[in-house]
């Protein structure tokens, strides 16, 4: 069974970096054809894609978060990482993490307010 558990800070100053990492068990980063994303959801609106990286390490990104977000993987500790810089309370929403060959395995979300 693939299980996704994202962890990191639930608060975050302004102007900071967001970092969170998706510890994956199941599964390998490394597994053919599969992707491993990063989903957020913001107050009261609907889910919104940050960015992916897949087995060969290419990454992906939202182009509207392009210029602050990267994702990376740790292939000795089976994780995928999220960092976002430059946060505004307006980055304020759950993040998930989601991997698979058709977004088919999620975390259960990790709060993560930006505020001073």
């Amino acid at each position: 069974q693939v299980q996704l558990q994202e962890s990191g800070p639930g608060l975050v100053k302004p102007s900071q970096t967001l970092s969170l990492t998706c510890t994956v068990s199941g599964a390998s980063v490394t597994t053919t054809d599969y992707a491993w994303d990063w989903i957020r959801q913001l107050p009261g609106k609907g889910l919104e894609w940050i960015g992916a990286i897949n087995t060969r390490g290419v990454t992906f990104y939202s182009p509207f978060l392009k210029s602050r977000a990267s994702i990376a993987r740790d292939t000795s500790k089976n994780q995928f990482i999220l960092q976002l810089t430059s946060v505004t309370p307006e980055d304020t929403a759950v993040y998930y993490c989601v991997g698979g060959a058709a977004c088919d395995y999620w975390g259960q979300g990790t709060q993560v307010t930006v505020s001073s």
